[in-house]
């Protein structure tokens, strides 16, 4: 699958939130004419491909991700022309065009389930996943993502729908052939479009046990307890190949799936070339969980791991952002003193790790969380939801909003900031979301002609990565520096390399001067701003990339 595909080792992916991005016309939305408006902002920095989250028809009770429509877009982003235009435009700067696709559930709203939940003996009756009242209630004792049970009971049927999400993101019955047939069908529309990739959402809970079996994992405050079957099936796998068939292999289709995988062969098993379903995984993992196990080690242990079990057979999606996690520099950085030196770090270590690198609307600049004054200004359904179950397990609601804050998908949601004026230039209006407060300082504007700001270290890196063969196709050898707050690494290929050091700390650290005996000249540092690199005593994250001698 993956080797007529080269084209993908040399992308640099920006993924845009359309509802935060720009808005056009003032009504404090994100649109597809405020996207085509910001293009050169893209092409500025070098970017090759942009992935761009639900544009489809929506009723928003999860910001797109609630699908009525797949073939229409949704009326607040503008309209199928405008998507053309944004096509085309694309088109003309050499930027391919990646669709956010979600066929694990749909709307409530849509129209296939409006028929299916009309009655049991509906042609699309079996489009979604339908059972009977257990004992007058539930069928099990599953909890949904997004708070509650993950049945919902509908009077015209007499049974319950299951919805892993939402109760308005009804589950998609893939065991329904007639039902896959439409989504291929779907699909394939947009790839004769001018589509040349998906990201496909939420894509590791396809196949559902039929008996749904009570789950055995502890109970949340509210009751109910999250599946502890649901996700790794081999049935999945089963129907991402055939989706692999019917529209990816055929249209020359980049494709990425998201994963939830609890061991690094499992998320190899996505993406294995042989396996042909998809050619990189993005593995998802909980905020919360993310904030109390991630360190530079961790950090530094899952690349090697993901390296090592796929080294010449499969391919890597490397990333820090994305809209579903905190902003990458208050996780992993330093959104304080270190504010500049920690993000370009950031950028270092992934645009210098092998694989396509990611970048997330905002972290080209160092966009940081946000710190809402109170819980009515979050406006994501898992963050309402992880508030409640705190307050129902008796923690005190001051406390509550602390934590909420740090894990929020909000954080990443926040108005893209274009400048110092009044909105950050996102809109003329009122924005959907409070625009974070530190927008006078952290903005495109001010980055955009400063040689040493984070957007340049940026398109520097991008730069560096399409000239130096050694970041798009070497080798990939992590080095022992003694200090697990110091990651050193090596990339080769052909005889040429790279030497890169980061020291992911507020504290100064040494290179061992027995891995500095082979570099040359200085290709790019977090510290440029104070005049580059000075030796090896690095500073607070520092990051330096050194060229190999021959």
């Amino acid at each position: 699958m993956q080797l007529s595909k080269d084209w993908i080792k040399d992308l640099i992916i920006y993924q845009i939130y359309p509802r935060s991005f720009c808005d056009s016309n003032g009504d404090g939305i994100g649109d597809l004419p405020g996207i085509l408006s910001k293009l050169y902002h893209l092409s500025n920095l070098g970017v090759n491909a942009l992935w761009l989250s639900p544009v489809y028809r929506s009723p928003n009770d999860d910001n797109g991700y609630d699908i009525s429509g797949y073939q229409e877009i949704m009326e607040e982003f503008g309209s199928m022309e405008d998507w053309d235009r944004l096509r085309d435009a694309c088109r003309e700067r050499g930027i391919r065009i990646i669709m956010d696709m979600v066929v694990n559930h749909s709307s409530d709203e849509h129209p296939w389930f409006t028929e299916s939940r009309s009655s049991r003996d509906n042609p699309k009756s079996e489009y979604y996943i339908w059972r009977d009242p257990v004992d007058g209630h539930e069928p099990n004792n599953w909890a949904s993502c997004f708070g509650g049970s993950a049945w919902e009971f509908v009077p015209e049927r007499g049974q319950y729908y299951f919805h892993y999400f939402s109760k308005k993101q009804p589950d998609l019955n893939w065991a329904c052939p007639e039902l896959r047939e439409e989504i291929y069908s779907m699909m394939n529309w947009w790839v004769a479009k001018g589509v040349e990739g998906f990201r496909v959402d939420a894509i590791s809970y396809l196949d559902k046990p039929q008996d749904f079996p009570d789950s055995k994992l502890s109970p949340r405050p509210d009751g109910y307890s999250f599946p502890d079957c649901l996700s790794c099936r081999p049935g999945t796998h089963d129907h991402i190949r055939e989706m692999n068939r019917r529209v990816y292999s055929s249209g020359n289709v980049m494709t990425v799936g998201e994963v939830s995988a609890p061991t690094v062969e499992e998320l190899a098993n996505y993406v294995r070339t042989e396996r042909e379903e998809f050619d990189m995984a993005i593995p998802f993992v909980p905020p919360i969980e993310e904030i109390n196990t991630w360190s530079p080690e961790k950090l530094k242990h899952d690349a090697w791991e993901s390296y090592r079990i796929m080294p010449e057979e499969g391919w890597w999606a490397r990333f820090l952002s994305n809209h579903d996690k905190p902003r990458q520099v208050s996780l992993y950085g330093d959104d304080g003193e270190y504010w500049e030196a920690s993000a370009k770090l950031l950028a270092m270590f992934i645009h210098t790790l092998p694989g396509t690198p990611f970048i997330y609307q905002g972290e080209e600049i160092g966009m940081t969380n946000v710190s809402f004054p109170s819980f009515e200004d979050y406006d994501d359904p898992s963050t309402r939801d992880q508030y409640h179950q705190y307050i129902l397990s008796g923690m005190d609601p001051s406390k509550a909003l602390s934590l909420v804050r740090l894990e929020s998908r909000d954080n990443a949601r926040t108005p893209m900031q274009w400048d110092s004026s009044e909105n950050a230039g996102f809109t003329t209006g009122k924005p959907w979301l409070k625009v974070n407060q530190n927008a006078l300082k952290i903005n495109v504007a001010a980055q955009r002609q400063d040689p040493h700001s984070i957007y340049s270290c940026y398109k520097n890196l991008i730069a560096l990565r399409k000239t130096c063969p050694a970041l798009s196709r070497g080798n990939l050898c992590f080095l022992d520096t003694g200090c697990p707050e110091l990651i050193g690494l090596t990339r080769s290929y052909e005889g040429k390399g790279l030497l890169v050091f980061l020291n992911f700390s507020k504290d100064g650290h040494t290179i061992p001067s027995g891995l500095l005996e082979n570099i040359g000249a200085v290709l790019m540092s977090s510290y440029d701003r104070e005049g580059g690199y000075q030796g090896e005593n690095l500073r607070p994250y520092e990051a330096v990339i050194f060229k190999m001698k021959d």
